[in-house]
């Protein structure tokens, strides 16, 4: 087998000194025998594999002289020929031409070499437009002559070209709704409107988010209406004028370009109502005890509560419901007041307060407690008498007072004088001893029954008397020694100076003591003053006293007073000084008078 011969160079890649050649003989185009002097052997291609073995020799020298033709337009390369290649029925389409079958044809036909100048691509549109051509053939050579045969016009005998069209965009991917809203839920509410809150779509998209649509039906039906005139940007929404007490189904749809989003419900249809707040009963600290009232008291009980709305109140007593003809309440939104106009025994008992809202409630109980005197004790006897003490017993009263006994009261009375003294108060013992009771007298004894309200009215008295015996004793009177009770004169109080005023009394005093009674002598500057009617002599029980009567000039001194008895005697004295009157005719009328 001869040897494969080597590839032909295609023409667009040749040397740039062969174009320059080529580009000569465009004013005298050459026939297309004489210019291929290359003999057949350079020519011919080496088959590739899997292609149709080449052309016979006679065939391949047109091809060879029409390279120079297609060499002379440096913008379109050999490889543009190929569709035109394409066209022809003896060349399949997906085989690739050799630049020899290329330009085959145009040898074939005689066409003058400045025919053949003509760009290679203005055949690709004919060669398109043949049926003998399948549509989809690729033609890249085509497309990238395309600016050469703008350039130059068509060759004789072939359809103008048509101008290439630009590629057509491809359509833009349809827009898509978002996922739907997410945590719708119930913020508030109340009489007439209902806040909800929501959060914003996982997936969002290329569209968008333009904002929410939130729609209502009444529970039951299907009818959903749209509550917001526009879109909702913010994910909050305040559903306001509603009818209080409806029950809504609520949802939220996202909205952007591509349409609405899948709704999010919430789970459960809600009442138009206010929020319900926990109701607390606030039990005012004194009514945590024991709360006791006398009987013929009023009552009135004010206790606070808390709710919303506003709580229902219930009053039980005893686990049963209240007497109203007895008990008046009074509930408002803040506090309920339990009043009695007059307390009586039989309105004692545990009250309980319930305050409820919707499905929650709280309760408070106090004990109320009507007291009032007790009754007497029972039965009181005489349990013994021995020398000057008496035994006493007693049982409870049959009515406390409905509260507890605190004490009872023993009292004692004397037969002869039938005075009633009290000998135990505040005692908690059912029996006593009584001692210290006088021989030979007789007692009765009684009790009283003490609690909070005070003493029994009545009290209860022993049947029996008990009567102290006198015993047989032998009395010997104590000897007594006789006290000598002779004692000499002793002032206990002396005599003191004073200042006296003309023609005003005046008087000096002591003290004195002794036994036998000591006898008293007033004396004037060592004078014994004696029965002058000028002075007033008194001595009683131990006092002594001079009085001076109207004092003159002369009736300044030295007072002594002596003391004396059998066993002696005892002086004091004392200096006294008379003044002249601030006003002289005072003392003139004093002197006249």
């Amino acid at each position: 087998m001869p040897s494969k011969p080597a590839p032909i160079k295609k023409a667009g890649k040749k040397e740039p000194a062969k174009k320059e050649e080529a580009a000569e003989p465009e004013a005298a185009p050459a026939p297309a025998e004489e210019a291929a002097p290359a003999p057949v052997e350079e020519v011919a291609p080496a088959p590739a594999e899997g292609e149709a073995a080449p052309a016979p020799a006679a065939e391949a020298a047109p091809a060879d002289a029409a390279a120079p033709a297609a060499e002379e337009t440096p913008e379109a390369p050999a490889e543009a020929a190929a569709p035109a290649a394409e066209g022809s029925p003896e060349a399949p389409a997906d085989a690739p031409a050799p630049a020899a079958e290329e330009a085959a044809p145009a040898a074939e036909e005689g066409a003058p070499a400045a025919e053949s100048e003509a760009p290679a691509e203005a055949a690709a549109p004919a060669a398109e437009g043949s049926p003998e051509a399948p549509a989809d053939a690729p033609a890249p050579a085509a497309e990238e002559g395309a600016p050469a045969a703008e350039s130059e016009a068509p060759a004789e005998g072939e359809a103008a070209p048509e101008e290439p069209k630009a590629p057509t965009p491809p359509p833009p991917p349809p827009k898509e709704p978002t996922s739907a809203p997410l945590e719708l839920f119930v913020e508030d509410k109340n009489d007439t409107s209902v806040a909800i809150i929501w959060s914003q779509p996982e997936v969002i998209g290329a569209a968008g988010l333009d904002g929410y649509a939130i729609e209502v039906c009444k529970e039951g039906t299907e009818d959903w209406k749209a509550v917001n005139e526009d879109l909702q940007k913010s994910c909050r929404y305040v559903i306001k004028n509603q009818v209080t007490g409806d029950r809504l189904k609520i949802r939220v749809v996202a909205v952007n370009e591509g349409g609405r989003s899948p709704p999010v419900t919430l789970p459960e249809p809600v009442l138009v109502k206010e929020v319900a707040d926990r109701p607390k009963v606030r039990l005012p600290r004194f009514l945590r005890q024991r709360y006791v009232v006398h009987v013929g008291d009023k009552i009135n009980l004010t206790i606070p509560f808390t709710g919303k709305p506003k709580p229902v109140v219930s009053w039980l007593k005893n686990g049963e419901a209240l007497d109203t003809k007895r008990v008046n309440i009074r509930s408002t939104d803040r506090d309920s007041i339990l009043f009695i106009r007059a307390a009586e025994r039989d309105d004692s008992g545990v009250y309980e307060m319930c305050v409820k809202v919707e499905d929650f409630e709280d309760k408070a109980s106090l004990i109320l407690q009507i007291v009032e005197l007790p009754g007497p004790p029972d039965s009181v006897k005489i349990a013994d008498t021995w020398g000057f003490n008496v035994a006493l017993e007693w049982t409870p009263p049959k009515d406390n007072g409905n509260t507890e006994i605190t004490g009872y009261l023993v009292q004692k009375a004397d037969k002869k004088t039938g005075d009633w003294f009290t000998v135990l108060d505040h005692y908690h013992r059912l029996n006593a001893t009584i001692s210290d009771l006088i021989m030979g007298n007789t007692y009765k004894f009684r009790v009283f029954t003490e609690n909070k309200c005070g003493l029994s009215e009545d009290p209860t008295m022993t049947k029996e008397e008990a009567t102290i015996l006198k015993t047989d004793i032998d009395y010997k009177p104590p000897e007594y020694k006789e006290r000598d009770f002779t004692e000499a004169p002793k002032f206990t109080t002396n005599l003191s100076d004073r200042a006296a005023t003309i023609g005003y009394s005046t008087k000096l005093l002591c003290s004195v003591r002794g036994s036998p009674k000591p006898k008293i002598q007033w004396l004037k500057n060592q004078m014994i003053i004696g029965d002058d009617p000028r002075y007033r002599q008194i001595c009683v029980q131990g006092i002594c006293s001079l009085e001076i009567r109207k004092p003159g000039n002369f009736d300044g001194g030295v007072y002594t007073c002596k003391a004396k008895n059998t066993l002696g005697e005892a002086i004091v004295s004392c200096k006294l000084e008379v003044k002249q009157p601030i006003n002289p005719d005072a003392d003139k009328n004093a002197e006249s008078k």
